[in-house]
């Protein structure tokens, strides 16, 4: 296309990707030159819906709630976010309900990148992160979710009776940081995010971080689909009940070409 972008390397379910990034009004020169040159070899223009199963392939988790609402050493900057910013409009939905805000913190552990935080210098929380460098955390897996309950769920959005948390398809999260509850023996080990419909596993799946004792692929767990007490107010959210969901927990990546290439 006779033009300049700087590319930054990102792969999508273990196939290699580039992020091109350039002035917007060379888009559809540029756009249009890769699909011409990609054409021939079976590229073919998926469609923006695919982006949010795709990374969920792969164990790409989207959106920690950032955990800045909380602490002195953060009042700064808090004061200095304007009221137009991702951290002032974001939404919390899902069955999982803390008592703070500050159970819905994240660690690098926990997603599986404390491999990447380095302690060559100085930055907040970093002497937390070094004390709780190996003490046990959450693990991010997969969870597969029972093609039963699916069925139940978009089929109480039939008929008389009670209806659940509809679905949407292909990715059914309907708050920027859904927390659903994950439980196993009576008992919550962990929170599950982000559910989606896979079409290479003709499933639904989500990612989830789960304690030691129930990592384990093979495990079965419950996981709580719905909001408590008829669904919050956030205009995503109908009235519903709850209703539980049988899972199996799987790898992350769940996508072996993932697991066995960039995630080996």
């Amino acid at each position: 296309a006779g033009r300049r972008v700087r590319a930054l390397r990102h792969g999508m379910a273990g196939a290699v990707g580039l992020e091109l990034f350039g002035p917007f009004d060379d888009y559809d020169l540029i756009r249009d030159a890769i699909l011409e040159a990609g054409t021939p070899e079976g590229l073919l223009a998926a469609g923006s819906k695919t982006y949010s199963t795709v990374a969920h392939e792969s164990g790409w988790f989207p959106s920690p709630l950032p955990a800045i609402y909380t602490g002195d050493a953060l009042a700064g900057y808090r004061s200095w976010l304007p009221a137009t910013s991702l951290e002032a409009n974001l939404s919390l939905g899902g069955s999982f309900i803390g008592t703070s805000v500050e159970d819905y913190y994240l660690t690098p552990n926990d997603i599986g990148y404390g491999h990447i935080v380095k302690f060559d210098h100085e930055f907040i929380g970093r002497d937390a992160l070094e004390r709780r460098r190996e003490e046990p955390h959450r693990h991010k897996r997969t969870l597969l979710w029972s093609k039963d309950d699916v069925v139940r769920i978009f089929a109480s959005q039939l008929g008389d009776g009670e209806r659940h948390k509809f679905m949407d398809m292909p990715a059914s999260h309907y708050a920027t940081c859904p927390y659903d509850e994950v439980r196993k023996d009576g008992k919550t080990v962990g929170i599950s995010h982000y559910p989606v419909y896979t079409s290479n596993l003709r499933s639904w799946i989500s990612l989830a971080l789960l304690d030691e004792d129930a990592a384990d692929p093979g495990t079965e767990v419950l996981l709580t689909w719905g909001e408590p007490d008829g669904g919050s107010d956030k205009p995503t959210v109908e009235r519903h009940v709850q209703t539980a969901v049988a899972c199996t927990v799987e790898p992350c990546p769940i996508s072996i070409a993932a697991r066995e290439t960039y995630k080996a």
